[in-house]
C-alpha cells in the first residue's frame, strides 16, 4: 500500500511548569490578562503531524511518504526520518523561512498553554498531489496550512484518492463549508471526541450520523480508549497501561500511526485500533513525539499480553 501523509513539520518546544495555571487565572480580569511562567524544564523535539504519525508507521515496518513544506532549518530532521524509514523526497525546502515550530507549556495537570508559529508550513499550497510520481492508495490530510489542506481535499475527490480527513486543531480555521466538504467526502474521519463535539456543533454531522455509514470514523477518547464505526459495525478499543508516564505530546499522532499501518496490512478494525492503542501508550511513555522507540518484536509482544491477534501480527517479525 502506498500511503501519502500531508501536514505540518515543526520543531517542538516542550516546557514544564511545577505548579498549576488555574492558581494563576482571574477570571474576572480575564479582559486585561497578563501572565508569564518560570518553567523548571525546556526540551526541543523533532515534531509537527505528518512527521510524528510516519515516524509511528516507520517503526512498525512501513515507508510512509510525507508531502510538505519545511524551513531552512530542516536539513538535521531530514536525515533523522530518512534513517527511520520515512520516505521525505515529497517535503519542499522554503529556503527564505524557518520550520513551523510549536511552543507548549504544561502545568503539574498537563493542563497546556500553547502557541505555533506556521513558517514554511503557510507556504505548504506550494506541493500538490498531482505532483506525485505515483497516486496514492490513500491520502493523510492532516493539520497543515488551512488553505493547503482545503485544496488537498479537492485534489483527492478530483483524482479518485481516497483520504483520511484529521482536521484536529484547524477547525478553529476552517469555515462550517469546509469542514463539512472535507467530512463528508473523505474515506477515513479521525478525530478525538471533543473534535467530533466540534464538528457537530459546526456542521451538524454527529458521532453516529447516517451521512457518515460509508466512512470509517475513529473517535479517540484518552483515557477511555477509542471507538471506530466501519461497515455498520461499532468496535471499542481500551487504553494499554502506562508502565510508566511523562507527557502526551504526540499520542494522537503515533494512534494513528500504528491505526494506519494496520490499515495498510490489511487487517481487522479491532486489531488496527488495538495497533493505535498501544503506539499511543509507547508515546506516553516518552517525552516527545519522535522519542518513544521499540522493535517490531517487542511491539508484538508487548500487544499479545494484553489482546489476541490470531498470529495476524507476524507479518511485523519479518
Amino acid at each position: 500500500m502506498n500511503i501519502v501523509i500531508t501536514g505540518s513539520i515543526a520543531f517542538d518546544y516542550i516546557m514544564k511548569f511545577p505548579g498549576y495555571f488555574k492558581d494563576h487565572i482571574l477570571p474576572d480580569k480575564l479582559d486585561s490578562i497578563s501572565l508569564s511562567f518560570l518553567v523548571e524544564s525546556m526540551t526541543k523535539q523533532r515534531g509537527g503531524v505528518a512527521p510524528n504519525i510516519a515516524y509511528t508507521m516507520a517503526l512498525l515496518g512501513g515507508r510512509p511518504l510525507v508531502m510538505a513544506t519545511a524551513g531552512k532549518d530542516f536539513e538535521e530532521y531530514r536525515g533523522w526520518l530518512d534513517s527511520v524509514g520515512v520516505d521525505t523526497s515529497a517535503v519542499k525546502i522554503i529556503a527564505d523561512d524557518y520550520t513551523a515550530s510549536f511552543f507548549a507549556n504544561f502545568d503539574r495537570a498537563n493542563a497546556q498553554l500553547a502557541s505555533f508559529y506556521a513558517g514554511a508550513m503557510a507556504r505548504a499550497r506550494e506541493v500538490s498531489l498531482r505532483d506525485l510520481a505515483q497516486k496514492p492508495d490513500l491520502a493523510v490530510i492532516s493539520p497543515n496550512d488551512p488553505g493547503a489542506m482545503g485544496q488537498y481535499v479537492e485534489e483527492c475527490l478530483a483524482l479518485g484518492i481516497p483520504y483520511a480527513y484529521d482536521v484536529s486543531w484547524q477547525l478553529a480555521r476552517l469555515s462550517p463549508d469546509e469542514i463539512e466538504t472535507g467530512v463528508r467526502g473523505c474515506h477515513m474521519l479521525l478525530v478525538n471526541d471533543y473534535e467530533m463535539g466540534l464538528i457537530t456543533s459546526k456542521t451538524g454531522i454527529a458521532e453516529g450520523d447516517a451521512r457518515l455509514a460509508d466512512t470509517i470514523v475513529v473517535v479517540t477518547r484518552g483515557e477511555n480508549g477509542a471507538t471506530i464505526y466501519a461497515g455498520g459495525d461499532r468496535c471499542d478499543i481500551p487504553v494499554v497501561p502506562l508502565s510508566r508516564e511523562s507527557e502526551p505530546t504526540g499520542a494522537g499522532d503515533a494512534f494513528r500511526g500504528g491505526l494506519l499501518r494496520g490499515w495498510e496490512a490489511r487487517w481487522p478494525w479491532a486489531v488496527c485500533g488495538r495497533m493505535g492503542a498501544l503506539a499511543a501508550t509507547y508515546c506516553l511513555e516518552s517525552r516527545g513525539p519522535q522519542n518513544h522507540s521499540y522493535t517490531r518484536p517487542e511491539f508484538v509482544a508487548r500487544y499479545r499480553q494484553h489482546f489476541d491477534d490470531d498470529g495476524l501480527l507476524d507479518e511485523l517479525l519479518n
